[in-house]
């Protein structure tokens, strides 16, 4: 069986994979680990030890069928390598698309992960570790994006977008009330900016703003030389953001 670079390569090198942390004490090469990436052939009984050791089923890791990513750094980590070959987007992300967001939002956007994390969850430490490293890929999808300059509808729901303007760009809503104000103008400001693209719209951007009631799931369609792929995301980044998976019994 082999392994395709377009399977394989993108976990063994993704932010939240660890690759080199998860080699030690498995058995794992870095030597063994290059093979895999470069395509070469592996036993199944290699495959589903890797795929253990990374975290994902072993279609996911061979790239064939539905992938499942219960991780934000490897699911946007993946939405960055699927956008480098692709042509036109469609998004549905809240009221938000993170791709057209101006550079204030950037900057806060950090700080409205961070505090989204409880204060009481068990893995708080690596959760904030993670914000980071959601933040460095989040950073590569916009250059790429903005090399790049796909096709993109954005499509917002009028009700999220309301919501956001008085909740303010939050982590959560038990903030003092003089943050919760600065916020709000964050809020404000960022609706400003998507109404200026509105009104003044790029080449290959289009943004709608929709009256009625849409999914509450965020979803892209993205549009390859060769085919289409959805996905679909628990994961938020503007109006109540959550990069968290739900734990699974």
């Amino acid at each position: 069986m082999t392994i395709s670079e377009t399977g394989s390569r993108r976990f063994v090198s993704a932010p939240g994979s660890r690759p080199t942390r998860s080699r030690r004490g498995s058995g794992f090469s870095r030597t063994a680990l290059y093979r895999f990436e470069k395509g070469e052939l592996a036993k199944i009984e290699t495959l589903d030890k890797l795929a253990e050791l990374l975290g994902v089923s072993i279609p996911t890791l061979l790239g064939v069928g539905v992938e499942y990513i219960a991780s934000a750094v490897a699911y946007f980590e993946r939405m960055r390598q699927i956008e480098e070959s692709c042509e036109h987007i469609i998004v549905l992300a809240g009221p938000i698309s993170y791709l057209l967001a101006s550079e204030g939002f950037d900057q806060t956007l950090e700080e409205v992960l961070r505090e989204s994390v409880p204060e009481h969850l068990a893995s708080r430490k690596r959760a904030l570790e993670q914000v980071g490293e959601l933040m460095d890929v989040l950073r590569q999808r916009k250059e790429s994006y903005r090399r790049r300059q796909p096709g993109i509808v954005n499509l917002i729901a009028a009700s999220e977008m309301e919501r956001f303007l008085s909740n303010g760009l939050v982590g959560r809503l038990d903030l003092p009330a003089k943050t919760r104000s600065a916020r709000r103008e964050l809020a404000r400001a960022e609706a400003t900016h998507f109404t200026s693209l509105m009104a003044d719209e790029p080449i290959g951007v289009q943004i709608g703003i929709v009256p009625d009631t849409l999914p509450h799931a965020s979803f892209q369609i993205f549009r390859q030389p060769d085919r289409h792929i959805l996905a679909l995301s628990p994961f938020r980044l503007g109006e109540e953001p959550n990069i968290r998976a739900p734990a699974w019994p």
